[in-house]
């Protein structure tokens, strides 16, 4: 990536349905090159955000500055920013080849130049043998390959992508989002991806940003987003339990609480349920004040039944401020 300067910057961004506030006061870069990720909760205003970056929404105020320009009043087809969404919206009665070859040809092109960059997408993407397919011959994950390389094949200087792994099947989503981070890579092209799967996102981002009720924290890099949360409702979001220890409140990940030896001083909880999840052991417990708690312990040791009166203390903790 890059370190010169941001080629898209938002500042002080707020847009609004009706009246109601959907995001407030959105500061934001990405650089060349660079794959952010805009991770939170579903009604958090991450579509929303797409939507005013792609000149499908008006914001209310603020800017928005694409390689220095501002673009905020733009029309879509002229901002160099394209939007891919969940559903691939491919041309139903074109084949694969047509639809990657679309944008190219609409802007007259030379047709060697649009053979190769179609060539190459279909190899970058892994879809040879497909060029001659309709949409209703491909599956989910097909699909969004082509999907993608239409949306590059238009050399847009930023893409969005909308939750593009939203409906695919689990077994294929590792493939697609590996395969997915690679192409934009490979083309150098920046991307916004969204999304409410935590997983997804801090597996995918440079950086990523945390969205809550339209505002947006600050962002980092995955691992810093993760093991340093700012706030209890970032935490909760990023599958910590949420406690009250000697300092304060704090964070626990459900790997680091462990069960004390009768009479220890520690968190008292009731088990509410506890099963195998692959190599490790869940359980689900409430405590005397009615917080929900996760724990992940290993598989090798016993399960304790529902009802068990269990105290709780824990290794490891992120100090966060109240919100």
């Amino acid at each position: 990536m890059s370190s010169s300067n941001p080629l898209l910057e938002v500042r002080g961004l707020s847009a609004a349905w009706d009246g109601t506030p959907v995001l407030r006061d959105i500061q934001l870069e990405v650089r060349e090159g660079e794959i952010f990720v805009l991770l939170g909760p579903n009604g958090s205003g991450k579509t929303t955000l797409l939507r005013c970056l792609a000149g499908l929404e008006t914001p209310t105020q603020g800017t928005i500055r694409l390689d220095g320009v501002d673009i905020t009043r733009r029309p879509p087809h002229q901002r160099g920013v394209v939007l891919m969404f969940q559903d691939p919206a491919l041309f139903p009665h074109r084949t694969v080849y047509e639809n990657i070859a679309y944008a190219p040809l609409l802007r007259h092109r030379p047709l060697r130049d649009v053979e190769e960059e179609v060539g190459r997408l279909i190899e970058l993407l892994h879809l040879n043998g497909f060029e001659d397919r309709r949409p209703n011959q491909l599956s989910g994950g097909e699909l969004q390959r082509v999907a993608l390389a239409r949306t590059l094949a238009a050399r847009p200087r930023l893409v969005l992508l909308d939750e593009p792994f939203a409906s695919i099947d689990v077994e294929l989503k590792a493939e697609l989002r590996a395969e997915f981070r690679h192409v934009l890579r490979a083309s150098g092209t920046s991307a916004i991806h969204v999304t409410h799967d935590r997983e997804e996102g801090l597996f995918l981002g440079d950086r990523v940003g945390l969205l809550f009720e339209g505002r947006l924290e600050e962002p980092g890099s995955p691992s810093k987003v993760f093991g340093d949360p700012r706030t209890p409702r970032a935490a909760r979001f990023l599958g910590y339990n949420i406690l009250l220890g000697r300092a304060g409140t704090v964070g626990v990940l459900p790997a680091d609480l462990h069960f004390l030896p009768p009479g220890a001083v520690g968190l008292d909880a009731t088990v509410l349920v506890a099963g195998p999840v692959g190599r490790e052991n869940e359980v689900v417990l409430r405590t005397h004040d009615g917080q929900r708690l996760e724990m992940r312990t290993p598989a090798s040791e016993s399960r304790p039944e529902p009802g068990t009166r269990v105290t709780l203390g824990w290794n490891r903790s992120v100090d966060l401020t109240p919100e």
